[in-house]
């Protein structure tokens, strides 16, 4: 049976978002998994409370994690197999309560399957620098489980949205398929350090 979101005893479910769902996205879904004590799409959420899944809004449906990017997030300690690309779909986007785009062009392509998604739709690199602005207190009033917290996360980041000052194109992650083995690691450094600043904001005591 699906839960729909928001409901009580439902898991958080986030959905991370790029092109192909082989790279950006599949290591965004890895890592805040392993950061919120999370479960991947398709398996019972971790003692989080917090599902995590991926798709592209020009998926590569049906393929693994591109192996460049596998390697990088393999190598902190994170799973990164048993994971089949899919296409992003406005029945996803309702069954998510947090949507993370890898650019602003994803998070377009998101509102515009789902409008009333507009204010639980963010960016990666966005997220990460709202986060941070949320007074501590409040998340924790919600509960100690990072679903609970991420639930609480979502208005109040999203009030904080016209205070930030950002240049338009740092909210995007750079696509590296295709290019140099020096770039994924940029780009895994990336993404890797924004999950941190969310996940930290988001398990702060």
């Amino acid at each position: 049976m699906t839960v729909s979101p928001g409901l009580p005893g439902a898991p958080f479910r986030v959905l991370t978002v790029c092109t192909g769902n082989i790279c950006r996205s599949p290591a965004v879904e890895r890592l805040l998994a392993a950061g919120l004590a999370g479960g991947f799409r398709g398996g019972p959420p971790g003692p989080g409370g917090v599902e995590v899944g991926s798709a592209g809004t020009r998926a590569v449906v049906g393929a693994p994690i591109s192996p460049q990017m596998a390697v990088l997030v393999a190598g902190r300690g994170v799973a990164a197999d048993a994971f089949a690309a899919r296409q992003l779909q406005e029945s996803v986007v309702r069954e998510a309560d947090l949507v993370i785009a890898l650019t602003r062009a994803h998070r377009s392509a998101v509102v515009e399957l789902v409008p009333a998604a507009v204010r639980r739709t963010f960016t990666l690199r966005e997220l990460a620098r709202l986060a941070p602005l949320v007074d501590p207190a409040q998340l924790a009033a919600a509960g100690p489980r990072p679903a609970e917290r991420l639930r609480a996360l979502l208005p109040l980041a999203a009030a904080q949205r016209g205070q930030v000052a950002a240049t338009p194109q740092d909210d995007d992650v750079t696509d590296p398929i295709g290019g140099s083995d020096a770039l994924y690691a940029r780009v895994f450094a990336q993404m890797e350090q924004a999950v941190e600043v969310v996940v930290g904001a988001v398990r702060r005591p």
